[in-house]
Formats: C-alpha cells, structure tokens, sequence
C-alpha cells in the first residue's frame, strides 16, 4: 500500500458519517457492530468490508466447529469466551433458525505419550467449567465404532453450525449501514477530531472512533492508524479433504493436540450438511488470502520475511513444520496421519477440498500469540488474533469490543 502525501485524507470539523466505524464484515467485526447497537441503541454503526458480502475469509473457510474451549488456559480470554461462547451460539442459532447441532466430539490418544496430555486436557476442562467424560479403549467404539485409541475424552458441548449464516444475521439484526465492496486504502486519524478512511472507490468515510476487524489485514490497519501493532500477521493455510465415506464417523474427532503451538492436528468433522472435513494441517502461506498453494502476493510475502518472528519461528520449530508441509505434498502422509484415529481410511477416501487460511499473531522474538489480543489507541480498538475459536466466541469478543469503543465515545 503505497500512497503519494498529496494523497493524504483530512479529517475537518464537518458531520460524522457514523459514530462508530467497523473496518471487517466478518464475524467478529458484525458481532461487534450488533452489540454496539444493543448496548447503546442509537449508535450510528457503519462496517466497511472490501468483499461482496459478509464472512469471505476466515469466517467462511473453517470448519464450522462450535468449540467446547476445553483447549484453552483457565482464566485467559479464549477459555472465557469460548466456553461462554459456546453456549451463547447454539442459543443464537436456536433464536434466529440458523442450522446448528449439538454433537458433542472425543479426543483421542493413539499414543502412549499422548495419555498425560489427554489427562491434562480433563483437568484443563474441568476447570473451564466443561462436562468432560473419560474414555478407555473400549468405550471408544460406543460413540465412534470407527475410531480406534487407547483412551479418549468425550466433551458434550461441541457442536456445529453455520457461521457464514450467523454472520449474515449479525448484519441484519445490527441495524448497521453494511458497505460491501469497500476496501480501505487510506486513514487519518486525528485524536481530537476522530478518524477518516478512504477507501478504493474515492469515498471518504469519517467517525468518530474507529474499530480494526481487519482479521487478516488487522496489523497493516493499525499500521495505516498510526498505532504500533507490535506483531505481525504470518498467514497459515489449512488444507482439508473431504471424506468420500462419511458413514465412517458419526461426529467430531480430534487428536490430542500439542500444547506448544496453536493448531489442534489433523481431526474429523461431520458439518451440519452431513459431510466430514478432514483436516486441517498448518502450512505457511505465502499470501494472506493464499487459499491455494499457487498464489503467490510477492509484496506481502516479503512483509511478513522482513519479520523476525518469522524467523525465529522458522528455526525453532522447523521439524513440526516440515511435517506439516510433507503432509501437504504428499497425500499418502496426510492419510496416515489420519488412519491413526481412523484405520479404515484410504488415500482414496479423501476429496480435496475448500482450504482456508489462519491469521496467526507473532511477536517480534517469535512468540505464537496464543490469546484474543485486542488493543486500544487514541480513538481506536484494535482486534489483534482473533483465530479460531473467534467464531465460536464472537458474540463475547464483540461485546468486548464495543464496550471498550464505547467507552472511547462517551470520554471524547
């Protein structure tokens, strides 16, 4: 994003177009903008998003999982709105007929070195507030006749939906003015005046404070603010399959995941259409909307290697990477990994399938942000990492979020 200074957008004492302005149509920006109306009927909501419609990106490339938050540190942000999330969904989607089940899922050990972590993953569930049933080997079968492990744990809130659905409602239900096809080229940000955004069209629209849904963008939006994000976005592609027999599961079955990184491994999930997802893995993309392993934005690729977390990433967990990426390459691997929870898989039985693409938050040293990150600036709420489980826990982020923007409104 390249601009000449004459080309700089002025915020003047003039009428604000809104009070409020979102820049992201996906779920965590219109779940923003519905509670910003809710808790203060008569804010004036514009969102900005430069698609054709709501949820293109991350909201509508993941699987769909309404997650239990059994993964997550007590106390921290994601455990608290996920499990508070979880429930607030199912009641979203229950209110409004959006499709959605309650399925409930097992993690599996297939390993001996996995039963500690499984063990741990009780404790961790229990202390989120989550129902969480232990599995030996034989009871496995009783939910998953398919499915084959040493011990599992079966969680009763998991469930699915339709989050592009969901989405679509928060927009209407908002009263927000939706400016679709809007992308941002320009922002002035004045802190005793407000902001104003230019976007690809010509038009200027200002307010009063502004909110970065940006998801994929939100670090270069911050940038473009003038706050120092302090991170950088490094894009993941999760690749997926779809599997050819989906009588093989009945649900959702995920490995146990390694707790040194923010990705949950290679799991099985039956969506609310009946079909099952198989996937992701995680492989670095080398564009923020590279759902394909051939697209190449050679100016965002040299963005994120000017950063030293991406580096440091790299050199420190190179052997998990390349099994993600042998896994990517080669099928025949992606399918073994499968068979360890699903020994009647074959390589035959995988579709290829949509990919979707991970905005993961890295610090300077390195760091996976594993956290909801939002941050504030003059005039300004920044949502920072807002991956998976975001969907699930949109509804409480974007409460979040629009008290903080609302108390920026009420001390201007």
């Amino acid at each position: 994003m390249h601009y000449r200074e004459r080309e700089v957008v002025r915020v003047r004492a003039v009428a604000y177009d809104c009070d409020v302005l979102v820049i992201g149509g996906g779920i965590v920006g219109l779940s923003a903008a519905y509670a910003l109306t809710r808790a203060a009927p008569g804010t004036r909501v514009t969102v900005l998003e430069k698609e054709a419609g709501p949820a293109r990106h991350q909201t509508g490339h993941n699987s769909g999982v309404i997650h239990s938050g059994i993964y997550y540190r007590p106390g921290s942000l994601k455990a608290r709105y996920a499990v508070r999330g979880a429930a607030e969904m199912v009641k979203f989607c229950a209110e409004y007929d959006i499709a959605h089940a309650v399925t409930g899922k097992l993690i599996v050990a297939t390993e001996r070195a996995e039963l500690p972590r499984l063990h741990a993953l009780v404790q961790r569930g229990r202390e989120n507030g989550i129902p969480v049933r232990e599995l030996v080997a034989g009871q496995i079968t009783e939910y998953e006749p398919g499915v084959r492990g040493l011990a599992a744990i079966q969680v009763g809130t998991t469930g699915v939906c339709d989050f592009v659905a969901v989405a679509r409602q928060l927009a209407e239900a908002s009263g927000a003015e939706i400016r679709y096809g809007a992308e941002v080229q320009r922002i002035d940000r004045r802190p005793d005046l407000g902001v104003a955004v230019r976007t690809a069209d010509g038009d200027v629209v200002r307010g009063r404070v502004l909110v970065n849904c940006a998801g994929l963008y939100c670090d270069e939006i911050a940038r473009m603010t003038g706050d120092d994000p302090g991170m950088r976005i490094i894009p993941f592609r999760g690749e997926y399959y779809e599997l050819a027999r989906p009588e093989l599961v009945r649900g959702l079955v995920y490995p146990v995941p390694d707790p040194a990184f923010p990705f949950l491994g290679v799991h099985l999930t039956r969506g609310i259409d009946g079909g099952v997802h198989v996937g992701p893995n995680a492989v670095p993309a080398l564009a923020r909307e590279g759902y394909d392993r051939g697209v190449v934005r050679p100016r965002e690729l040299a963005r994120t290697l000017a950063w030293p977390g991406a580096w440091r990433i790299a050199g420190r967990h190179w052997r998990y990477g390349g099994g993600e990426l042998w896994r990517s390459l080669s099928k025949a691997a992606f399918a073994r990994a499968v068979r360890r929870l699903l020994p009647a898989v074959t390589e035959e039985d995988l579709v290829p399938s949509a990919a979707g693409v991970r905005a993961q938050a890295v610090l300077r040293d390195g760091t996976l942000v594993d956290d909801f990150l939002i941050h504030e600036g003059a005039r300004a709420v920044h949502v920072l990492n807002a991956p998976s489980p975001a969907a699930t826990a949109s509804l409480p982020i974007g409460r979040e979020v629009a008290r903080r923007a609302l108390n920026t409104l009420n001390h201007i």
